[in-house]
């Protein structure tokens, strides 16, 4: 937040290396964090609280002792495990055997688009991104599935005139003509004309990605509403 110098040791000069202007503190994203009383045994703040309050209060000793705690804790639960032949199996990252590091499983790593990325948040320690085009690219598909159907639905229709074309007619067959009918248009639809027309339900895709839709909503209203929280 301040500014930063290079120190020329040479000849004592100094020059402005970066300096956080009013303007560059507004484009600054906001951080959030959830409430200590929210956060689980495992989360970073409150599982190194007591390491952090003696490194604030100046106590290096109490640091130490608190960080060999929890690191002999740490110890302790991979050496049951080893005993017990229990595999330890990450959540959240993977080992990479050529670095032999371990990287979180859902970083992105690409530059921020603000044209399209409208937010960005953590569901379940998950990185998340919430685009504006997700929900026009899930309109397109559903409207290609959707109009699939009804080529499918042609096709069985035609087909069926066909059968009935070769059969001498009857009262039997003029009564079966209205099920073999077409849609007049098929143009315009609304979210339920799929049902109205009698086709079958939406690809799973379209039913993954509705779902995955309403998370990010649900995700990102609880967002606001803490946001809100803190304001007040």
């Amino acid at each position: 937040d301040g500014e930063v110098h290079i120190n020329e040791v040479k000849n004592g000069n100094a020059e402005m290396f970066w300096n956080p202007t009013s303007e560059v503190r507004r484009q600054r994203l906001k951080r959030h964090i959830v409430l200590f009383e929210e956060q689980t045994d495992f989360e970073s703040e409150r599982l190194w609280q007591h390491v952090t309050s003696a490194i604030n209060k100046g106590d290096q000793h109490k640091a130490t002792q608190e960080k060999f705690v929890l690191e002999e804790e740490q110890r302790n639960g991979a050496r049951e495990r080893r005993e017990s032949g229990t595999e330890w199996k990450p959540l959240l990252f993977r080992h990479d055997a050529a670095t032999d590091e371990w990287l979180y499983k859902y970083e992105d790593l690409r530059p921020w688009d603000p044209s399209n990325d409208i937010a960005q948040f953590e569901k379940n320690g998950i990185l998340q991104t919430m685009e504006r085009h997700l929900s026009t690219k899930m309109s397109n598909h559903k409207t290609t599935c959707i109009n699939n159907q009804i080529t499918r639905h042609k096709r069985s229709a035609k087909d069926c005139r066909r059968r009935k074309a070769s059969d001498q007619p009857s009262n039997h067959s003029q009564n079966t003509e209205s099920s073999c009918s077409t849609p007049e248009s098929v143009q315009e639809l609304s979210d339920d004309d799929g049902k109205y027309l009698g086709f079958e339900s939406l690809c799973a895709q379209c039913g993954k990605e509705m779902n995955h839709l309403k998370e990010i909503h649900s995700a990102v209203l609880s967002l606001q509403k803490a946001q809100q929280d803190i304001h007040r």
